[in-house]
């Protein structure tokens, strides 16, 4: 039997090769479509990407033509280079630039010789493109903008690097890719399928038709159109309202987590970043160090959420049973604790409740609540972890897992946090109570101050945050179908949102009301510093409103955060009611309020970082410069000192 064995091994073995052989060589035709390919010439076909359009159906996105001059170096012949630049309207030394870089990716596949030509450029290459073999037209199609607005919504599309076609075999040279907001999110959908077309050549490298008969070719197929849930009305607004000013404005539906707008402010018109000056005009965004337009604040910035925060502070409060709606404070123009330090306040003092707490933006009052539930328990550790947990069930301090592929996520401390700031131990509730009006070591982003709102307007419960409302052909994902409930019992939401309500009658924004809407809300004032050249200097205060409307049946959640803009009530507020107003009204009745914050400019203030910056750098350099000096000097003195040549004092 042993003598067997072997023999039958190799038996089996030579059968099953053979086997592979004749399966490779007589029945699969793509490995001979592959050994035949120097013989065979690929053409793609560009599908047409999907189309983009807001929640109410307008059309945000379209498509245009474009078209690459594509290059095969081994097949160029001997052309007229004059003719060929001046064609195009290239120079010489660019044009051997160009093809060098083509041989370098490869001198048998094609590559984008020069991308994206217009209408009126194709026109003239088409009429004399049999005088330059090697080189052939692709068509492929670029985004057409049908509005202004949501730079920062869209992203943009740009031409793929080695990097991602090694990573992604679909995508070849010159292929295009979404980059940044819902291109980028859902560039599997938008791009669609290339076509293949295989062309049979003949030796002396003619084209003479479809191979085996467009056997294996294949057409391309469109991308699918997406719906977003943004309201184009509110986005176009918003971003009018936030012209000469920084910050972020997010609006979100409560019952469905659907995002209405997306305002990151400064921002830029989506249509300069297609065609050939695409590359220009992103350089020019990119390198704009100070008002950053690239720089998406409404998901990325990490801001202290000032007053707003004080509605948490409430909630864990009511929730852990050291306050209820009873509980009262004094305020002696501020809240005092611990070896003379104090919180400032403006609520104008004297005992507070609940109630009055929110309208008044009382510092005393949620500092001690604050205080208290930190000291509820039997170590400051285990009452921050708690008071941690609870803010957490809200989104904080995490990703959100919304539908765009950035964001950051806040913070929102811990017992480690703490160990890891005091060492040596020995820190209270005390010591961290700025914490309790927002300040301290807790950030948020404009878009979890939003979602924020979303959940007490809700009582309790919120929807992951997202902006794809429909997918053609397909259901959208079920995470953002599934509600996600704080550890907040909902019975605690009502008199937070009772104060909430009077924050609009006789608190800190009586005169930001609008007539027919009851809206719920609350002002915020954070502290602003800036490191200049490793000082700390204080700018002025962000300007903060957080708001849902109407308060009985809320169809609109939403963050306003302007840099340096001051009083809560003073820019961030205006824009709030201005915003809610376009929403639920679809227009605008108090044109003074509109009027007022379309021409605010806070420019001035941004100048004066600037020239902060600017100067604290031109005082580094001096510096720099100066004791270069003073060390070339010291060095030319040694060497004229040892070659013996008096030196003056």
């Amino acid at each position: 039997m042993r003598k067997l064995l072997l023999p039958g091994m190799i038996i089996v073995a030579a059968i099953l090769i053979i086997a592979r052989l004749f399966y490779l060589q007589i029945i699969d035709e793509e490995l001979k479509l592959k050994s035949e390919n120097i013989s065979i010439k690929i053409k793609y076909e560009y599908p047409e990407r999907g189309y983009i359009y807001d929640r109410n159906g307008e059309l945000l996105v379209a498509n245009q033509p474009s078209y690459d001059i594509m290059v095969v170096p081994r097949e160029i012949k001997e052309l007229d280079t004059i003719e060929f630049c001046k064609l195009l309207n290239i120079s010489k030394e660019e044009f051997h630039k160009r093809l060098d870089k083509a041989v370098v990716y490869s001198p048998l596949l094609p590559s984008v010789f020069l991308g994206q030509l217009n209408k009126a450029e194709y026109a003239a290459f088409q009429e004399k493109e049999r005088k330059f073999e090697g080189f052939y037209i692709q068509k492929r199609s670029l985004r057409d903008y049908q509005v202004h607005e949501g730079g920062n919504v869209f992203g943009f599309i740009t031409q793929v690097n080695e990097a991602i076609i090694a990573k992604n075999p679909y995508y070849k040279s010159g292929d295009l890719i979404g980059k940044q907001g819902v291109e980028e999110m859902y560039e599997d959908m938008l791009r669609g399928q290339k076509g293949v077309k295989h062309i049979q050549r003949d030796r002396f490298n003619r084209e003479m038709g479809p191979y085996k008969e467009g056997k294996y070719d294949t057409i391309a197929i469109q991308g699918k159109d997406i719906t977003l849930t943004i309201d184009a009305e509110l986005q176009k607004y918003g971003e009018a309202l936030m012209k000469n000013k920084r910050g972020g404005i997010i609006a979100i539906e409560p019952k469905t987590g659907e995002i209405l707008c997306l305002v990151s402010a400064p921002s830029y018109d989506p249509g300069i970043l297609v065609g050939r000056q695409r590359s220009r005009n992103y350089t020019r965004l990119y390198n704009d160090s100070l008002a950053k337009p690239l720089y998406d604040r409404s998901l990325l910035a990490e801001y202290p959420p000032g007053s707003p925060f004080k509605i948490l502070t409430a909630l864990v409060g009511l929730q852990e049973s050291v306050i209820d709606t009873s509980t009262a404070f004094t305020c002696r123009g501020g809240f005092s604790y611990g070896r003379g330090r104090f919180m400032r306040c403006h609520c104008g003092g004297g005992v507070r409740k609940l109630h009055m707490g929110i309208a008044k933006s009382c510092n005393a009052y949620f500092g001690n609540t604050y205080m208290n539930t930190i000291n509820h328990f039997n170590t400051p550790s285990i009452g921050v972890d708690v008071w941690s947990n609870h803010l957490k069930s809200f989104g904080l301090g995490q990703f959100m897992g919304y539908d765009l592929p950035t964001g950051r996520r806040g913070n929102i401390p811990t017992s480690k946090t703490y160990e890891r700031l005091y060492p040596n131990g020995g820190w209270r509730a005390s010591a961290i109570v700025s914490n309790s009006i927002g300040q301290g070591e807790v950030l948020m982003t404009p878009i979890q101050l939003a979602n924020m709102m979303a959940t007490i307007a809700n009582r309790g419960y919120y929807y992951t945050p997202h902006i794809i409302k429909k997918i053609k052909g397909q259901p959208i994902d079920e995470k953002f179908r599934t509600k996600h409930v704080t550890t907040i019992d909902p019975k605690h939401y009502k008199p937070v949102i009772e104060g909430l309500a009077e924050v609009f009658k006789t608190g800190t924004a009586y005169f930001l009301g609008v007539d027919g809407i009851e809206i719920c809300g609350k002002t915020g004032t954070a502290e602003n510093f800036a490191k200049i050249n490793g000082r700390k200097v204080q700018l002025e205060d962000h300007s903060i409103f957080v708001a849902f409307a109407p308060k009985d049946d809320p169809k609109i959640a939403i963050a306003v955060f302007v840099e340096n803009g001051g009083y809560g009530a003073t820019i961030a507020g205006p824009i709030t009611s201005l915003m809610l107003e376009k929403y639920i009204k679809k227009k605008v009745t108090n044109k003074f309020r509109e009027e007022n914050m379309m021409n605010r400019s806070l420019q001035h203030e941004y100048n004066k970082f600037s020239k902060k910056y600017i100067d604290s750098m031109y005082r580094i350099k001096l510096k720099k410069d100066s004791a270069t000096r003073v060390k070339n000097q010291k060095k030319l003195d040694s060497i004229k000192k040892a070659q013996g040549v008096q030196i003056k004092p």
